[in-house]
């Protein structure tokens, strides 16, 4: 009897476990652990790392983001300290360098000492019309002022009175301190001095005395002429 029973509940058993299904492995369809789950955040985490650490250590990569790029200055003029006045130092070397790296010369052709000092004694003054002094000035009075301090030479007040008092010259003739005039609003309104190689330097309305390129566009259009005043004998 009990082996008849046993026999009955072993049949039973077996009938269930048949009923159930078993699991595919040809079919591909594997069950998803947790494990696996897991693991997946972490190495998506670990890639985003790399691929930052790639950003901070790279430069080129760096640069190719906009973001990182930065704005190019436009200006053309040579990166000068406006704070320094090298001609109170009395180093003629260093206004040599400061000076060749304006006018794009060499310092050992740099000559006119004298016209550097005079200049540089008001490099940097902020431009004021009617001004005369180092608080600011304007284009006639700075020229009359370097005029004065470099040759010995009074000179009239006024870039208009300055081309009539002056001897016009063509441009295969010019030479360091020479007059250089403008029309910027209205006949004979902007004036210069010829410091060479194309440059002049003047009382600029925008960055105050500084040296600027003939050739600039915007002085080019505005260009009236080239004016002499006999200067003292013995000074260039």
């Amino acid at each position: 009897m009990i082996r008849n029973l046993l026999i009955a509940t072993f049949i039973v058993l077996m009938a269930s476990c048949s009923s159930t299904k078993p699991i595919n492995s040809a079919s591909g369809n594997k069950p998803t652990s947790k494990l696996t789950q897991l693991n997946k955040p972490s190495d998506t985490k670990k890639n985003d790392i790399k691929f930052l650490d790639e950003i901070s250590s790279n430069p080129g990569l760096a640069a190719s983001i906009p973001e990182a790029k930065t704005e190019q200055k436009t200006t053309a003029e040579p990166a000068v300290n406006r704070t320094t006045n090298t001609a109170a130092t009395g180093d003629v070397s260093a206004l040599k360098i400061k000076y060749a790296g304006l006018l794009g010369k060499d310092p050992d052709q740099i000559e006119n000492v004298e016209l550097l000092k005079s200049v540089d004694e008001w490099y940097g003054t902020k431009y004021k019309m009617g001004g005369c002094t180092k608080s600011g000035v304007d284009c006639s009075a700075f020229v009359q002022a370097v005029y004065l301090s470099a040759f010995g030479l009074a000179v009239p007040r006024t870039a208009f009175e300055q081309f009539k008092a002056s001897s016009h010259i063509s441009a295969t003739e010019m030479k360091e301190g020479d007059l250089v005039f403008f029309n910027t609003t209205g006949g004979v309104s902007h004036v210069g001095i010829y410091m060479g190689n194309n440059k002049f330097a003047h009382a600029s309305v925008a960055r105050g005395v500084t040296v600027s390129d003939l050739f600039d566009p915007y002085y080019l259009r505005r260009f009236l002429g080239i004016g002499r005043i006999e200067k003292p004998t013995g000074t260039r």
